[in-house]
């Protein structure tokens, strides 16, 4: 799949009509749109996203989320996409236009069935109305199918899932934040992409499906003695979930708010280095990096504390668990027992009978014959009697599985849990105490007291750290209570879980539930079986980019991709086995690491779509700035889409080596307030730039 041709009109810096038309040839898969900083690069990627996706868009990047969320919602965003000189016009002669739109023409489509050259997909809006549309036509017609479907469907099914585009639109420097994931949360949302990448998804969905299926039949027996408890539950059950997205999504918010302070602070500190510090900004980047990764750590053995504090009560009351562990053993004895013993007392009463029948082949004297069988049924009435008769010490009575439990939780809380509770604390105290240095360190890097201006700085970094330390706190509060809703949440699941045990299902309903149950376990084998069919094929693809990327001979030697439940986490592995660690690569190899991982996610992904990356070369040195463009950008995709700051992000000798594989250039120009873009000859593009520069400068 290809695109041949981009237009926008009226969308932002980009006024009026532009049209782009991308080049095609089998061997040059490589096309360059430069232009300087603020004239609307990463304004076209942007418009690339809202026309495949629109109100969805806030699903692809947490990006555009943020823009979204700060514009005061989708609709008040929609007129932000306006080019703002169209709109002072517009609200000063309200008969002008005001209308944006964008436009996607692809080639090379696959659509299963239907016979395509070209799919049109076209997202306009209109300011006065307040009205979006979207258009798609295949061969310049209506299909039935996008209508059947819906637009929006038919965009995600059969041009590019929005859970994974942002592996085709990226920013080269922001990708890094791959290599840099430490944390469970950040951990959970690279497994999530490796699902969403590898079509894992639409299994775990099936699931979810599935499993609601279940809960649909299990339901259904209930009777109407039952059901209003039945509503408690599930009612109880949909208020915790909302509880908890609520909580998650503050947790979200705070989350921004400290990226939003921890980025002013450190341009306050910056500007404290340039007062009079000795310390250079590269060693202070290098501090606040290691504060971080102990901040995160810190956060972690706290939430680890917590958890482990609900069950020191219990810990103190051993010697009551201890009772109850002793009464389920012998509740347990005294059942195998009991069935033990019925066994052989059918089996004595069995022979006796069988004994008697012999003593009257024996034609013996009837009182003496009568006084045997009475002798045996005696004999056999006191030892039946001895068999069955227990000393009634079943007080409990607990189900097998329920009391399963409680011995499995009494070994942990008797072989393991002291140690590991030790173990946890020890980390929390010496994550804290280790923080505290680093912190006391960044402290001490700020610039001399006697400096009016670096007092005020440091004044206002203070004003910040406050309002960090109180949304830290405020977070750690919300993550206590989500802890407490969490725990409250399973308990009520599995009191509505117990409690839709006993319905009886009737019998049509019994037979979906057997092929569903069935069908999720063959669904799980087969989920476990992709993920670990696929985990060998990562591996492989990573080290391969690295190898091809990375100019240290032998500096990885390997790869190891580990995945359990929903964290997955890669580990880089040196000539002895050694697991590296990711903090002492330099922010160039970590970005190579960043784009090796990119390139094996786009490759497994057997997705078929143009790769557009904006700051290309970023934090990358010559050698591996040549790797990149030698190895990375010619093998990525069919078609590949550069958006470099020139002189900065891509020299006239790195360009030299794209030119192989160029298909064609392109200069963004940007004169009255508006945005224009102009192709360009591949040998004048620097030229052309440079004559921008003059006319700048002049």
């Amino acid at each position: 799949m290809r695109i041949n041709k981009i237009k926008l009109h009226n969308f932002r810096i980009y006024k009026g009509d532009n049209e782009i038309n991308l080049h095609y040839h089998s061997d040059k898969n490589i096309s360059l749109i430069a232009g300087k900083n603020g004239f609307g690069k990463t304004t076209f990627l942007t418009a690339l996203i809202w026309t495949l996706y629109g109100n969805l868009m806030s699903q692809v990047e947490d990006k555009y989320r943020l823009d979204i969320k700060n514009a005061g919602g989708y609709d008040k965003f929609l007129k932000t996409l306006l080019n703002r000189s169209v709109k002072n016009d517009h609200l000063a002669d309200p008969k002008l236009d005001a209308n944006l739109y964008t436009e996607l023409h692809l080639v090379d489509v696959m659509i299963p069935s239907i016979p395509c050259r070209k799919v049109v997909i076209r997202r306009s809006y209109n300011f006065k109305t307040n009205r979006e549309s979207l258009s798609i036509l295949i061969d310049g017609l209506e299909n039935e199918l996008t209508k059947s479907v819906g637009y929006e469907v038919f965009i995600n099914d059969f041009i590019l899932p929005r859970e994974i585009a942002k592996f085709f639109f990226f920013d080269a420097e922001k990708i890094v934040t791959l290599a840099e994931a430490k944390s469970k949360s950040e951990l959970r949302s690279l497994s999530k992409a490796y699902s969403e990448v590898l079509g894992i998804k639409k299994y775990e969905d099936l699931k979810l499906n599935l499993n609601t299926l279940l809960t649909k039949l299990r339901r259904g027996g209930v009777s109407k003695v039952d059901k209003n408890r039945l509503d408690e539950l599930v009612i109880k059950e949909r208020e915790y979930e909302e509880l908890i997205e609520n909580n998650n999504e503050k947790q979200r918010i705070i989350d921004e708010e400290i990226i939003s302070l921890k980025s002013r602070m450190d341009n306050i500190q910056e500007k404290l280095i340039r007062e009079g510090n000795e310390i250079s900004v590269e060693e202070l980047n290098k501090l606040k990096s290691i504060r971080d990764t102990y901040k995160r750590e810190h956060q972690e053995n706290k939430a680890e504390l917590k958890k482990s504090l609900d069950i020191v009560p219990i810990v103190i009351g051993f010697a009551k668990l201890q009772e109850v562990v002793d009464q389920i053993n012998v509740e347990f004895e005294e059942k195998s027992k009991g069935g033990d013993e019925k066994i052989i007392a059918a089996e004595i009463k069995k022979y006796s009978n069988a004994l008697i029948k012999e003593y009257k082949k024996l034609n013996l004297d009837e009182k003496l014959l009568k006084q045997l069988e009475q002798l045996t049924k005696d004999k056999l009435d006191l030892r039946t009697h001895s068999t069955l008769d227990t000393n009634n010490t079943i007080l409990l009575d607990y189900p097998d599985e329920k009391a399963r439990e409680i011995l499995s939780f009494y070994t942990y809380i008797k072989d393991s849990f002291q140690v590991q509770f030790k173990a946890i604390i020890k980390a929390e105290k010496d994550s804290r105490l280790q923080l505290g240095r680093i912190n006391q360190k960044i402290r001490l890097a700020e610039a001399r007291k006697g400096n009016p201006l670096a007092q005020q700085l440091r004044q206002d970094k203070l004003i910040l750290d406050e309002k960090t330390n109180n949304l830290i706190k405020e977070k750690e509060t919300l993550i206590s209570d989500l802890t407490k809703l969490k725990i409250e949440s399973n308990s009520n699941l599995k009191v509505l879980s117990e409690y839709e045990k006993n319905f009886n299902l009737i019998a049509t309903d019994k037979k979906k539930y057997d092929v569903t149950l069935e069908l999720l376990d063959k669904l799980n084998e087969l989920t476990v079986r992709i993920k670990e069919d696929k985990k060998y094929s990562l591996q492989k693809s990573i080290l391969l980019g690295l190898n091809k990327l990375m100019h240290k001979y032998k500096f990885i030697t390997n790869v190891n991709v580990r995945i359990e439940d929903d964290v997955m986490d890669i580990d880089l592995l040196d000539a002895q086995n050694n697991i590296i660690d990711k903090d002492s690569l330099s922010k160039g190899e970590q970005q190579l690491y960043a784009t090796a991982l990119l390139k094996a996610l786009v490759d497994e992904s057997g997705i078929n779509f143009p790769v557009f990356i904006d700051s290309p070369l970023q934090k990358f040195d010559k050698e591996h700035s040549s790797n990149v463009i030698e190895q990375f950008y010619p093998t990525i995709s069919d078609q590949v889409v550069l958006f470099p700051l020139l002189e900065k992000e891509l020299s006239s000798h790195e360009y030299d080596l794209l030119k192989d594989n160029l298909n064609g250039v392109y200069l963004i120009d940007n004169k009255n307030n508006g945005s224009s873009i102009q192709e360009i000859a591949i040998e004048d593009l620097f030229d052309k730039f440079n004559e921008q520069n003059y006319v700048l400068s002049n």
